[in-house]
């Protein structure tokens, strides 16, 4: 049995939140072109089929496609990244003209949770203001860090696949719609049919384009202790 592998995947806060509580257990990530230009090699040397303009993939291919999922295979873990606040403070480098570097400790606030305790210290015994934030002695400041930056210990999600697929973003169902984390149930939403709404609103909002139907890899899990 092959060991499992682990991966970062970012998430931002509200999909980190809704892990988090149990309410999202599935993510869409839009399939490269690096990855259907790997199915289409496979189209030419007849290992599996071309993917459908109508979405309805081949059960004989559909093992393949997921093969080719760059996040991993049920059993692989994901670690999630998401934006944070790291408490550290800047130092200045010599000679003289070089550029400041930045000390991070390992104490950090995550940016889903909302903003960091503005904490009195000795270089700043009042704190700060206008959306500065001064960190306990022997920090200094609270530095907003973006979520590709988290490194590995600083993450509390840690997911295991448990399936893989390909499939066309439109294609979602309405059961799927509640695993993204936008209801607990169906019947949250009034009419049932607003959930397909909601969920297009929702990918337009990180950047996506419903409307262009991408096909998207769809990766379910469950969390794990980290």
């Amino acid at each position: 049995m092959s060991q499992a592998k682990e991966r970062p995947m970012l998430f931002n806060g509200p999909m980190a939140s809704a892990v988090l509580d149990g309410r999202k257990t599935v993510t869409r990530r839009v399939v490269s072109a690096r990855s259907l230009k790997e199915i289409g090699y496979g189209v030419q040397l007849g290992e599996c089929h071309e993917l459908p303009a109508d979405g309805k993939v081949h059960p004989n291919s559909a093992g393949y496609y997921a093969d080719l999922c760059p996040y991993g295979q049920p059993g692989d873990l994901l670690w999630g990244r998401e934006s944070f606040w790291q408490a550290g403070e800047w130092t200045s480098s010599y000679p003289e003209g070089d550029c400041d570097k930045w000390n991070g400790s390992r104490r950090i606030h995550y940016r889903a949770d909302g903003e960091p305790p503005n904490e009195p210290n000795r270089h700043y015994p009042r704190g700060l203001r206008n959306g500065s934030y001064s960190a306990a002695d022997p920090d200094r400041i609270w530095r907003a860090r973006p979520s590709i930056h988290m490194p590995r210990w600083a993450s509390r999600i840690l997911l295991e696949i448990t399936e893989v697929r390909i499939e066309l973003l439109q294609h979602i169902t309405i059961g799927q719609i509640c695993k993204e984390g936008l209801a607990r149930s169906m019947y949250e939403f009034r009419p049932v049919t607003q959930a397909f709404d909601a969920f297009a609103e929702l990918w337009n909002s990180t950047g996506g384009d419903w409307d262009a139907n991408p096909w998207v890899w769809v990766v379910e899990f469950k969390r794990v202790q980290p």
